[in-house]
């Protein structure tokens, strides 16, 4: 992991600390100004890509300058900013500059804090940034190449009174992008390495480690208590299913309880619904709910807020044999409801309904619920957005504030009466898929909704954002531990920047 640390700093010429190379972030309008890299032969090849159209100074340009000698670095790294400086503008940039420095086998880094925005929020979001672009996936390979690390970094400041709000800007990014680093491990881990019950195993270490309480049940508790979703979609694979709760109570003296339940599906073949076999190896990554979770309790762990939470985790695998769920069946789900089930790959609203229902019954009086929920999210929002969903707008509203602050997308779909009209079923309480593909996104996220009933939900559909085929943007290939970072944000703001 790289180590950060605040240091002072003069200029660019003098040797403040022994790293390899340096970042200099610059906007569109300070590229056109003089003395930009302390070096005017420096300068003078940066004016010539410029002039070349290689290096416009948007944001998402990076260029590595060798210095020759010219100053104490190897290198700098100027990356470009767009029109103005932004937290998400300087935390792609790092991103990038990180990327680059593991390609360059940078193994220090000095990275100088920008003059235009609030230095704390400057330094989040750059070590944000940085530890992000750092996440490459881990690898099985018997013979594994040696790779480069970047193993320092140093925020600059020309303030030595800023060093200590500095250091807890520091602190608390650190947090976020660890979070976010291990949900996207848990996503990346292959099907047959991670099974319900070895889910359910690293979330007992995680509560052990940070002294969170924690109950796994397993699938004769999960029959016994009445969980007839979580149940059905299980009992079809020869790994039964879990259902994990992690318990943190930071404010005792508050009744406010905040549930987060997350899908926890770790393969889903569509059941009997089998999905087509083309790209069938993404669906690893439909515990995404789940990884974003223990993410976000990653973050709670160290940064200790004053509140209330309860995170269940509903896992299973959807599999077919002799003994799995089917069209047509109509199960019991945990509260009584009876639910017609029309569709085996529409899977994961029902083992949520079950986790909904538990997390009420174990106090929560606000939901959120995260999950790889449907493909219908990919044709409304595609792979930019998380889909949204709630039945209270105050709720959401804080919590859409929240994903600005922490740089991810997040788009509110309509929870009109026609919507939930569409999910009435002629032989059960409701049914878990509508006739047509018409407004899946919507009708899904309302089946986990009616389990919520009136308690304030929100439903988060992250069927477009979990999961990559390749690097695009900030987000690497594979597991992004998409709204990990929000969610951090949303229980964690007091602490935050």
């Amino acid at each position: 992991m790289t180590r950060f640390a605040v240091k002072p700093f003069t200029s660019l010429h003098h040797r403040d600390v022994e790293a390899d190379a340096i970042l200099v972030c610059l906007t569109e309008t300070e590229l056109r100004q003089d003395a930009l890299l302390g070096q005017p032969q420096l300068d003078q090849a940066l004016l010539r890509l410029h002039e070349k159209g290689l290096f416009t100074s948007a944001s998402g340009d990076l260029e590595a300058l060798p210095t020759h000698g010219l100053l104490p670095y190897a290198y700098v790294l100027v990356a470009g900013l767009g029109p103005a400086t932004t937290r998400d503008t300087l935390r792609a940039a790092a991103v990038h500059a990180a990327r680059k420095a593991l390609a360059l086998g940078i193994e220090s880094l000095a990275l100088k804090l920008p003059s235009s925005i609030n230095p704390r929020s400057a330094a989040h979001a750059l070590t944000e940034g940085l530890l992000l672009g750092t996440y490459r996936i881990a690898t099985f390979q018997r013979d594994k190449p040696e790779r480069a690390e970047l193993r320092q970094a140093w925020i600059l400041t020309e303030a030595a009174a800023q060093a200590a709000p500095l250091e807890e800007a520091i602190r608390i990014a650190e947090a976020y992008a660890d979070g976010t680093n291990y949900a996207r491990d848990l996503t990346n881990l292959p099907g047959n390495v991670l099974v319900p019950a070895s889910l359910a195993k690293e979330a007992e270490k995680l509560a052990q480690h940070y002294g969170f309480a924690c109950e796994v049940l397993d699938e004769h508790e999960i029959a016994a208590h009445g969980m007839g979703g979580l149940h059905a979609v299980g009992k079809g694979s020869a790994n039964p299913p879990r259902m994990i709760t992690l318990r943190y109570q930071g404010d005792p003296a508050s009744a406010d309880v905040l549930g987060l339940v997350g899908k926890g599906v770790t393969f889903d073949t569509g059941g009997v619904s089998m999905k087509r076999p083309e790209g069938m190896e993404e669906m690893i990554s439909d515990m995404g709910g789940a990884a974003t979770l223990l993410g976000a309790m990653h973050v709670v762990g160290q940064l200790r807020p004053k509140v209330n939470l309860i995170a269940v985790i509903p896992s299973a695998e959807n599999m077919t044999s002799g003994a799995a769920f089917k069209p047509g069946d109509v199960i019991t789900l945990l509260g009584g409801r009876t639910v017609e089930v029309l569709n085996t790959d529409a899977e994961g609203r029902i083992v949520l309904a079950d986790g909904v229902t538990y997390a009420k019954q174990l106090g929560a009086n606000h939901l959120i619920d995260v999950a790889t929920l449907t493909g219908a999210i990919l044709i409304s929002l595609a792979d930019v957005a998380t889909g949204a969903l709630t039945n209270d707008d105050a709720f959401l509203r804080p919590f859409l504030q929240a994903a600005e602050q922490a740089g991810e997308k997040v788009w509110q779909l309509p929870n009109y009466p026609e919507y939930r009209a569409m999910l009435k079923s002629d032989v059960a309480d409701i049914k878990n898929a509508t006739s047509n593909r018409w407004a899946g996104a919507i009708t899904g996220g309302l089946f986990i909704g009616a389990f919520a009933e009136d308690t304030p939900w929100i439903h988060l559909d992250t069927g477009g954002t979990a999961w990559l085929w390749s690097q695009k943007g900030i987000e690497p290939k594979g597991g992004t531990g998409a709204m990990v970072r929000t969610v951090a944000e949303y229980i964690c703001r007091p602490y935050s920047i």
